[in-house]
Parts: C-alpha cells; sequence; structure tokens
C-alpha cells in the first residue's frame, strides 16, 4: 500500500510540474490564432475597402459618360470632346486656323493649333491629334 501511495504521489508531481509547460503551449496556440484571425480580419478590410473604391470609380465613369451624352461636343455630328483624338480628315491644312486672334482665339502653346471644325474651335496637338480643349461656337 505504501509503495502505491509514493508511486501516485510521484506521478500527480510529475503532471504538477508538466502542467505550466502545457499551459504556456495552449497560451501559445491561443495568441497564434488571434494573430491569424486578427489578419483575417485586416485582409477582409481591404478588400471591402477595395470593392468600395472599385464602385465608385464605376459610378464615376457612368456619371462621367452620362454627362458626356448630355453636353454638346464640337463638330457638325457633335461628337468631339477633350481627351479623344481628333478624327484625320480634320488633319488637313484646310482646317488649320492661322490667324487664331482674328477669331479671338488664345495663342495656341507649342506642339499644338487651332482647328476649326464646322462653327467649333478644337485645340489639338500637330504630333497625336489629342484634343486639349473645345470651343464651341453658335
Amino acid at each position: 500500500m505504501n509503495k502505491r501511495l509514493i508511486a501516485k504521489s510521484m506521478i500527480a508531481l510529475m503532471l504538477a510540474a508538466n502542467a505550466p509547460a502545457f499551459a504556456q503551449h495552449n497560451d501559445r496556440h491561443d495568441r497564434r490564432d488571434d494573430r491569424r484571425e486578427y489578419r483575417d480580419e485586416r485582409r477582409d478590410d481591404r478588400r471591402d475597402f477595395r470593392d468600395e473604391r472599385r464602385e465608385d470609380r464605376r459610378d464615376y465613369r457612368d456619371a462621367r459618360r452620362d454627362d458626356r451624352h448630355a453636353r454638346r461636343g464640337a463638330g457638325p455630328r457633335h461628337d468631339l470632346y477633350r481627351g479623344n483624338r481628333l478624327p484625320s480628315n480634320y488633319h488637313h491644312r484646310q482646317y488649320v486656323v492661322d490667324n487664331w486672334r482674328s477669331h479671338r482665339l488664345s495663342a495656341p502653346p507649342r506642339g499644338y493649333h487651332w482647328v476649326q471644325v464646322g462653327n467649333d474651335y478644337v485645340l489639338a496637338a500637330i504630333a497625336t491629334g489629342i484634343i486639349a480643349s473645345v470651343l464651341l461656337g453658335n
């Protein structure tokens, strides 16, 4: 009986000595799980933010597209807007406005020229034909 009591007490002592190690091991796992959950939450927040920004950009593009159709563009078909290319048939010398003062236009910057498109004037890049400005006539 004495041997049994000693064996039980030895087992109890060994378990008691290892208990803090088990607790520390569990705490480490708990902290690791907490960090993982925090990272997942932040990742989800970033995804939500990106989705919101993407939707805002789409709304902005749609609004610009609707606004562009509401505004009148230059040219006979009213389809020339700032940022678009000037059609190739307006690249001829006959459409270029050399006497911009008599047409009450400002001096074109270097690399640009005024082009008359119907009753409207378009400031376009000489090399690329990209429209920098549009002045609508009546």
